[in-house]
This record gives structure tokens, sequence and C-alpha cells, in this order.
């Protein structure tokens, strides 16, 4: 599959780098607010600990195998389908991440006042939404 190539390499190098920064908050003590979904006085809907951070870096770099595997750039030793049902499974939650939960993330939410909701608007919920689409091409291709 030479045309899925690009597109494996864009995602996998932006969960890379995702990754990264993940990594980067969870040893140097957080990101601050704006990376947090919060009420609109700002109030924290919970405190990410570094473990939650370091196992979301996990998922995300996980998230690149998998994307590399199904565009046939690099390959754990794993039967191919699963690489398959492991990008329409990723390309799901990433598209239900941008959709959100109707209260305080993603892009049907409620809550629109505080820091986070702003970013999240314009930068979260379309990046999900975008990798979500890339995912989802990869998988069907």
């Amino acid at each position: 599959m030479p045309a899925s190539h690009p597109v494996a390499l864009v995602l996998a190098a932006v969960f890379t780098m995702l990754a990264a920064l993940h990594v980067y908050w969870a040893l140097a003590g957080g990101a601050g607010a704006a990376t947090v979904p919060t009420r609109a006085d700002g109030t924290l809907l919970f405190r990410p600990s570094p473990g939650g951070t370091l196992a979301v870096a996990g998922a995300l770099l996980a998230a690149a195998a998998v994307v590399l595997g199904r565009g046939g750039v690099a390959a754990l030793p794993i039967p191919p389908a699963l690489y398959g049902v492991g990008a329409w499974g990723l390309g799901a939650v990433l598209a239900l991440r941008a959709v959100g939960d109707f209260r305080y993330v993603g892009l049907f939410k409620r809550e629109r006042r505080s820091a986070f909701a702003r970013r999240d608007t314009t930068l979260y919920s379309p990046l999900c939404a975008a990798l979500a689409a890339g995912v989802f091409y990869l998988a069907a291709v």
C-alpha cells in the first residue's frame, strides 16, 4: 500500500510528538489549566497524575505503532489483521474524543468559557477529528 506511507508517517509523527509532550508534562509537573477540562470558574475536573500522563504518552506511542504497521512502514511481529482492527478502533476513539461528552469536552460541549474550552474548540477537538479521519483512511485502504 505505497500510497498510504505518507499518511502513516504523518500520523505517526503527530502521535509521537504528542507522546513526547505528555512525557515532558509528566516529568516537568504539568501544563496548566488550558490542557485539562475545567468548569467555567476554572476548577479542574480532574488532576492528572504523572503516572496517568505517562500512560497517555504510552497510548499515543501505541497509536503511532498501529498506524506505522497499518501503513506498511514498520511492523511488530503480530498478525497484520490486528493492525486493521487497531486502526478502526483508534479511529473510533479519536472520533469519539472529537465529538466529546456534550458538557466539557469536544465539538458539541456546552461549557465554552474556560481557557480549556476555548483551546479545545480551536485546537484539541479539530486535531482529534483530523487524526480520526487520517486513521480511518488508513484503516480503509
